[in-house]
């Protein structure tokens, strides 16, 4: 299996952490309309489901959609003016914070309906078939989606074709302010897999480098044409589900939030680099400092660019528009 770049992880990791302390900033500034959902405490998940993948290959993702598409690699500056509704953003300023989508980097798509990207990358896995090359797609989603009828439908239609599908659950615990211990009936999500005869894996999604390996397995399994796999990576959020939404924020307790502050992804990964002597302290700050520089001209960019023309709403909504 082919080793990984631990200093470009590491970076992209900081990408993801950075982007979203940012994005915050900004939001509380009244600069970014409605809620945001960060993935902040999720990066390694991100990062380590992405590694394996290669530009070509699929992604789609959820709600908390920002650490999806930077862990492909995607660029930030469209990604901040979608943002904030520019017209330079990824979507041109339709998606929001939501909805990004970089097809560029195979990143098809972020929804706010729960579960509603599983379906569109057993889509994706079949037109790779079809066309008989040997691309996979990679969904994520969380434990709140694995009880829907999206995840069983998606898992068994990918599962009896053999599709080359990577489903990657990011289990924090809770959807949204519930309990994932009150709602579902099995201790892990990967259990499921059982169901629909493929493997299912649990992972340390806190530690990028286990993720990455368990998900290499798993797209060479896909590649070689034995169908999906299924990758649940325990991982937690750091913020609220969503921050400026108003929502209640006493559903956890201190002690819990502070046993997972413990194992703060970006520290681990800066941790390992060290221990392991891939990195020195130069280095590390050197990387830190680059991409403090590339968020602050992504937030720039963002914010000098123009947005779009009312006239333009409508204009990839219908086909006789988006011809035009």
């Amino acid at each position: 299996m082919a080793r990984f770049d631990v200093m470009e992880l590491h970076r992209r990791v900081l990408r993801i952490r950075r982007f979203e302390e940012r994005a915050l900033e900004l939001q509380k500034a009244g600069a970014i309309p409605g809620p945001l959902h960060p993935s902040i405490g999720h990066e390694a998940a991100c990062v380590g489901a992405c590694a394996p993948l290669r530009d070509d290959d699929w992604m789609t993702g959820n709600h908390r959609s920002h650490g999806h598409p930077i862990a492909k690699g995607a660029a930030l500056a469209p990604l901040f003016a979608e943002l904030l509704g520019k017209k330079t953003g990824v979507c041109g300023g339709r998606g929001g914070s939501m909805h990004l989508a970089d097809f560029s980097v195979g990143s098809l798509a972020e929804t706010g309906i729960v579960g509603a990207g599983l379906p569109i990358a057993v889509g994706a896995a079949l037109s790779s078939r079809v066309r008989g090359t040997d691309q996979v797609a990679l969904t994520f989603f969380g434990d709140g989606a694995s009880n829907h009828g999206t995840f069983h439908e998606s898992l068994n239609l990918a599962a009896i074709w053999k599709l080359p599908a990577i489903f990657f659950c990011e289990n924090n615990g809770y959807a949204a302010t519930t309990s994932a211990a009150a709602t579902t009936s099995v201790a892990d999500i990967s259990a499921r897999a059982a169901g629909y005869g493929i493997p299912g894996v649990v992972v340390d999604g806190q530690d990028v480098i286990a993720v990455a390996e368990v998900v290499q397995h798993a797209v060479a399994r896909a590649r070689r044409g034995d169908g999906p796999s299924l990758v649940e990576a325990k991982t937690y959020r750091y913020c609220e589900h969503a921050e400026g939404a108003g929502m209640p924020g006493h559903y956890r307790a201190r002690e819990e939030i502070a046993r997972w502050r413990e194992r703060d992804p970006v520290a681990l990964s800066r941790a390992r680099l060290l221990r392991d002597g891939a990195a020195s302290e130069a280095a590390l700050a050197r990387l830190e400092a680059e991409v403090e520089r590339e968020v602050e001209d992504a937030v720039r960019f963002a914010e000098a660019s123009a947005f779009p023309d009312i006239g333009e709403a409508t204009r990839p909504a219908f086909a006789s528009e988006a011809a035009r």
